[in-house]
């Protein structure tokens, strides 16, 4: 469970960032990936509230949790969980740490590796979202869902284990992604909600610099 809320973390740190321009009200393909392109560049990080929930298919359970995600440009991310458990999973852009403070425990990894891949990819930017996915809109005869909120539906070109589908609906006042449906090789899904998400605000270095606690363990990060 506790690789299965990394990798998510991983994977949202891309659904995060997605902030979109309005298109007054335009609904075609190109006029979205164009504006979310564009959009990144001018923006230099991220704070935002998120809820979760995991389905695992084969069982048929579901595990909630939530917290607070901040985002900057680097490779630089700061996920803390509060539920079901504490767990805060921290990257300056080299390297990248998983605390577990039940387990009085430190991941450590190399961030590049660990987030190698199309998930990863949105960390440094979503400059090349037609580069790394397949994009359409998830249901082209209505592009909007009950809500009136715009669905996307991203494939990776490269598929890894735990990223072979992304939908992410987008809020139509402002296009923030409001929430992301991530889909693993075995079908198993997370969903990840957003809300009081603010950008742009300056966010210190020092919030993505992490010191193992005294008395905890250091081990190397696995990620599969």
């Amino acid at each position: 469970m506790r690789a299965r809320l990394l990798g998510t973390a991983l994977m949202a740190a891309a659904t995060i960032t997605m902030v979109l321009p309005s298109w007054a009200g335009a609904q075609e393909l190109d006029q979205v990936v164009d504006g979310l392109e564009a959009t990144y560049g001018k923006m230099t990080d991220l704070r935002a509230d998120f809820s979760q929930v995991a389905r695992n298919k084969s069982l048929g359970q579901d595990v909630k949790a939530e917290g607070t995600v901040y985002l900057k440009k680097g490779g630089k991310m700061r996920w803390e969980y509060k539920s079901p458990s504490p767990q805060q999973i921290v990257s300056d852009g080299t390297y990248l740490w998983v605390y577990t403070p039940e387990l009085n425990q430190v991941n450590k990894g190399d961030a590049p590796k660990a987030l190698a891949g199309p998930a990863g990819s949105f960390l440094q930017g979503l400059g090349k979202v037609r580069e790394e996915f397949t994009v359409r809109f998830l249901n082209p005869a209505n592009k909007v869902d009950g809500t009136g909120r715009p669905v996307l539906d991203l494939t990776p070109k490269k598929p890894t284990p735990l990223l072979t589908r992304l939908v992410l609906t987008l809020d139509p006042k402002d296009f923030v992604v409001r929430q992301a449906v991530l889909y693993d090789q075995l079908q198993n899904t997370v969903t990840m909600s957003f809300n009081r998400v603010v950008i742009n605000s300056g966010l210190s270095d020092t919030l993505f610099s992490f010191t193992p606690p005294k008395g905890a363990a250091v081990v190397p990060l696995d990620i599969r």
